[in-house]
């Protein structure tokens, strides 16, 4: 599978599954989902944020918060990601 079919995959869940994801298991997706979108987009800022995320316990409940406002106003990832 190619990193564009699995972010498409991801990004065509339902809203209610992706929120779901992101209050149970966010503070690990994002970050993967910012690490693969950099694969795609070359885009440094997004590979920065998908490292702290996953990596530091602080940077971690911040990407968190704002991922799940994201997802929320949004229905998708929007901040920080190319």
């Amino acid at each position: 599978m190619t990193v564009a079919k699995i972010l498409d995959w991801y990004n065509g869940l339902p809203f209610i599954a992706r929120l779901l994801i992101q209050i149970f298991g966010g503070y690990i997706v994002g970050g993967v989902y910012r690490i693969l979108k950099f694969i795609e987009t070359k885009n440094v800022i997004t590979l920065v944020v998908g490292i702290i995320g996953i990596a530091t316990g602080i940077g971690n409940v911040v990407v968190w918060a704002i991922d799940l406002v994201s997802i929320i106003l949004h229905k998708k990832y929007v901040y920080f990601v190319d």
